[in-house]
Order: C-alpha cells, then structure tokens, then sequence
C-alpha cells in the first residue's frame, strides 16, 4: 500500500512538473484590453495629437496603441508565456519626463508587464527595437503608479529586445 501511494505521489508530481513546463506553440494567454472606453478615446486623441505634432509616423495596432518598429529584429517572436531580456527607458507623453529605464539588459516575465508592453514586444523578434505610445488604461490606469507616474498618464516606452527565453 506505501509502495502503491508513493508510485502514485511519484507520477502526480512529474505530471505537475510537466504541466508546468514551457511549449510555446501553446501559450494561449492575451493581453487584457478591458479599459474604460472613454478614457481610451481621450488617451488616444492625445496621442494622435502629440504623434501630429512631432511628426511622428507610427502604426495602430487594433487595441488602439500606437508603436514605431525601429528595428524588426531576427530573432525569436515573444508570447505571453516567455521572459524577455530588454533595455528600455520609459517617459510621460504629456512633458518628456523620463521614469524608469536601463541601459542594462533585464529579464522580465512578459506576462507580468503593463498591458501596452504585452501588446507591444510581441510586435518585434530578438534583436529588434520598438517604440510604444501607450493609452493610460493599458499603463497604470488611473491609479498611477507612485510620484512620478500621475493617474491617467499617457507612456511612451523605447524597448530593445535583446532576447527572449
């Protein structure tokens, strides 16, 4: 009986295991877009704007952020399932204001980032650069994120993806 429980302890554990590890092809997650739509709206219209006056040509993508690929990259494309190794600086749309950033590289779990980074580093491979103008409610909503990111900030981020794992 203690030989047949700790078989069946033995296979539950290597079936967990197993369950656990990582298969691309697989990863079903997505980004949640579930954001206030109204405040999406004025997010947009903002960054319309400010793309306008800077003369800033970027693509839409269909959740309404925009994104400037500056490099395309050539390697592996990112899912929401795999950590990604980035340089980055980060900055407020509405003064220039840089946040947050690294020269070097981090690993982050992809799925653990802000909605505009799930939705944006899939965009390029290992290897390539995105800029990513990023509507407040797919960044820290309206709660903001401490001193320097106010409620309801519109991001812009410039990512380089060094890898992804």
């Amino acid at each position: 009986m203690i030989r047949l429980s700790l078989f069946l302890c033995v296979v539950f554990l290597a079936f967990s295991f197993s369950a656990c590890l990582k298969n691309d092809s697989e990863c079903t997650l997505e980004p949640n877009l579930n954001v206030n739509q109204t405040q999406l709206e004025a997010d947009i219209a903002a960054i319309d704007d400010y793309l306008a006056e800077n003369e800033i040509d970027a693509q839409t993508h269909p959740s309404g952020l925009r994104y400037v690929i500056t490099a395309q990259g050539e390697g592996n494309t990112p899912t929401l399932c795999d950590n990604v190794i980035v340089t980055y600086e980060g900055s407020l749309l509405s003064n220039g204001e840089v946040f947050d950033g690294t020269d070097d590289p981090v690993n982050f779990p992809l799925n653990a980032l802000i909605t505009g980074w799930k939705i944006g580093i899939p965009l390029v491979q290992s290897g390539g650069s995105i800029t990513l103008y990023i509507p407040s409610g797919f960044g820290y909503g309206s709660q903001g994120s401490g001193e320097a990111i106010p409620p309801n900030s519109n991001l812009i981020f410039e990512i380089a993806l060094t890898s992804v794992n």
